[in-house]
C-alpha cells in the first residue's frame, strides 16, 4: 500500500541540455544530488562539504533536475491510481483517499473484493495499539475483514445489526471475530437484525445484555469502517429489507444513499430519521465524533451515493475504484471539506 520513491542519479550527460555543463560541473552536481536525494543530507551539510554556500547547492540541485541529471520516479503498486487518489482527497477534503483500478466487470459488480483487500491494508496503517475498531455491516467490510493479515492489538466492536440474523455467523459477526483474532483483542459482536418491525422491538433488543455491552463502546470507537449503499435493489441492504410502501415513502423524501441505516439526500442531508428508531445501529452523531471513519464503496452504480455520503461530513477517508472516482471528480459543485464535520442540516 505505501508508495515507494526511487531516485536515480547519474553523472553522465542525459541530453543536449546537460552538455552545456562542463565535466567538473557534472561531477559536482551528481555528487551533490546523491548526497541530497539518496543520502538524505541537508543543503547546509552539503555546502560545508563542498565549500560553497547553501544557495549555490540549491541552484545546483535545481539545475540537476532541469537538465535530467536527476530523475525522480514515484512508484505505487499497479492497481493503485495515485493521481486520482490525491485529486479525490483534495476535492472532498478527506484525510485519506485510495483509488484502485476497477475490474473489467465493474459496472455490474459494485464493491469488488479488491476494495476490501486494499482497505485491509489501510486499516493496518491507521489502527494503533489500544484503539477501538468499529465495523458496520456491509459486503465490503466483510471482504475487508477476510483480507486482514495484520492489525495492532485493539478491541473490535460491531456497529450495526446484520442483514439477516440467520446468516450472522457468515457476515458481520464473523468479520468482527476475524478482526479481533488478527489483532489479538476482544470482540463485541451483535447478534441481532439491523432493521426491526417497530421502534419498541428495537428498543427492547438494545437493552439486552450482549447488545447493550456493544453499544457501550460506540462512544469510545476511534476508527470505524463502513459501507455505502445506493437507494436501489441489491445495492442497499436497508432498501432490500423494507416493504414496497416504505421504499416509496423514503424515496419521496429524496433519499439517494444509505450508510449504516442512515439515509441521505443528494446534498448529504439526513432524511427519514424515523427509520433509525427501528434499527440496531450506531447513531449518526456518534459516527461524527469518531476520529477516523473509513468508507469502502465503489462502482458506477454507487458513485452518486458515495458523493452524497461524503457531503454529509460523516466520513473522513475513502477506499473506492476508478469507476466511481471518475464520477466523483466531476460531480456537481465542489463539496465542502469532509473534515468540516458539522451536520449539513445544522442539527
Amino acid at each position: 500500500m505505501k508508495s515507494s520513491e526511487e531516485m536515480t542519479v547519474s553523472g553522465m550527460s542525459a541530453g543536449r541540455s546537460a552538455m552545456r555543463m562542463g565535466p567538473a560541473e557534472l561531477v559536482q552536481a551528481a555528487a551533490m544530488a546523491r548526497r541530497f536525494y539518496l543520502e538524505g543530507k541537508s543543503k547546509i551539510q552539503i555546502a560545508e562539504e563542498f565549500g560553497v554556500s547553501r544557495f549555490k547547492v540549491a541552484r545546483v540541485l535545481e539545475t540537476a533536475l532541469e537538465r535530467d541529471l536527476v530523475r525522480i520516479e514515484i512508484r505505487v503498486p499497479a492497481e493503485l491510481d495515485a493521481e486520482r487518489s490525491d485529486a479525490l482527497r483534495a476535492r472532498y477534503g478527506l484525510r485519506h483517499a485510495v483509488v484502485v483500478e476497477s475490474p473489467a466487470d465493474a459496472e455490474e459488480s459494485p464493491d469488488p473484493e479488491n476494495l476490501g483487500e486494499v482497505a485491509a491494508d489501510l486499516l493496518g496503517e491507521l489502527v494503533t495499539e489500544g484503539d477501538i475498531l468499529g465495523l458496520a455491516w456491509g459486503r465490503s467490510t466483510i471482504h475487508m475483514a477476510a483480507a486482514l493479515d495484520r492489525l495492532p492489538p485493539c478491541t473490535v466492536v460491531q456497529l450495526t445489526g446484520v442483514y439477516d440474523a440467520g446468516t450472522a455467523e457468515r457476515g458481520s459477526v464473523e468479520a468482527v471475530r476475524r478482526a479481533a483474532q488478527v489483532s489479538g483483542g476482544d470482540a463485541h459482536p451483535i447478534y441481532a437484525p439491523m432493521l426491526l418491525p417497530d421502534a419498541a422491538t428495537a428498543a427492547a433488543l438494545r437493552n439486552q445484555t450482549g447488545i447493550a455491552r456493544a453499544f457501550e463502546y460506540f462512544d469510545k470507537v476511534t476508527v470505524a469502517c463502513v459501507s455505502i449503499g445506493s437507494w436501489e435493489a441489491g445495492i442497499s441492504t436497508v432498501h432490500d429489507m423494507l416493504s414496497d410502501e416504505e421504499r416509496g415513502h423514503y424515496a419521496s423524501l429524496g433519499v439517494a444513499a444509505e450508510m449504516s441505516a442512515h439515509l441521505f439526500d443528494a446534498d448529504g442531508r439526513r432524511v427519514g430519521r424515523d427509520l433509525g428508531e427501528r434499527c440496531i445501529t450506531v447513531k449518526a452523531d456518534q459516527l461524527r465524533r469518531i476520529p477516523e471513519v473509513v468508507a469502502i464503496a465503489g462502482g458506477q452504480r454507487k458513485a452518486a451515493a458515495i458523493d452524497a455520503v461524503l457531503r454529509s461530513g460523516l466520513v473522513t477517508s475513502l477506499v473506492t475504484d476508478t469507476s466511481a472516482a471518475d464520477y466523483l471528480l466531476m460531480a456537481g459543485q465542489t463539496p465542502r471539506p469532509a473534515m468540516n464535520r458539522a451536520d449539513p442540516d445544522g442539527a
